[in-house]
């Protein structure tokens, strides 16, 4: 019973790591996407000055 607890709890430490992880990987790309949408924006207006 002790070394399941043990176990638990380092799933559940695991688990919760793995969710920040993916917190941050959700925010990383969504910067990635706003940057390109900006960059495809100053792009547009470049071609558009031509």
């Amino acid at each position: 019973e002790e070394q399941a607890n043990t176990n638990l709890s380092k799933f559940r430490k695991v688990q919760h790591e793995l969710d920040e992880a993916e917190e941050r990987a959700d925010i990383a790309e969504s910067q990635v996407n706003k940057l390109r949408a900006k960059s495809r924006d100053i792009g547009a207006k470049g071609l558009n000055e031509e």
